[in-house]
């Protein structure tokens, strides 16, 4: 009886044990990047100014139609930057937040088609100077404290209040 009584302990234990062994493993799989699919072109009227910095003078706006938050914990967006002179550039991109990545899905064509990059890969947003826009993206609006926006209203709510709330200054 005592023996019994011992395995069905163990059992017992086994069994609420293998939750939490597998919810272990399941935070260590490998990430996958889900498939990404381009969005309409950004419309003019449509678009939303964000502050990128005292680094530049260019003007740096939003498409929020196009904003959506992956399975795969990327936040993807068209982005129109304008320079001074009139000068435009339009990108579809993305943002890992848990890695502080960017990575260049598609560039804007003068006649509003897409055209894919010539390198489309993950990188590092502290490590290229010319990425003002998306560290301001990254650490103001989209991924505060480095966790990303929930929905794409919320990231739109972050853009027109100028900042994220969970931003501390």
């Amino acid at each position: 009886m005592k023996r019994i009584v011992i395995l069905i302990v163990i059992l017992f234990v086994s069994a609420c044990a293998k939750p939490a062994f597998k919810d272990e493993f399941e935070n260590e799989k490998t990430w996958v990047e889900q498939l990404t699919q381009l969005p309409a072109y950004p419309e003019e009227k449509n678009l939303m100014n964000f502050d990128a910095g005292a680094a530049t003078n260019n003007r740096y706006m939003i498409d929020p139609n196009s904003i959506k938050i992956g399975q795969d914990g990327v936040i993807r967006f068209s982005l129109v930057i304008k320079s001074s002179e009139g000068a435009q550039n339009v990108s579809y991109e993305g943002i890992r937040c848990a890695t502080n990545e960017r990575k260049l899905y598609a560039l804007g064509r003068n006649d509003r088609t897409w055209a894919k990059p010539r390198v489309s890969e993950w990188e590092k947003l502290g490590l290229i100077r010319q990425f003002y826009a998306q560290r301001e993206l990254s650490k103001n609006f989209f991924c505060p404290q480095q966790q990303i926006v929930s929905t794409s209203e919320e990231a739109i709510q972050a853009l027109k209040a100028g900042r994220h709330p969970r931003v501390i200054r």
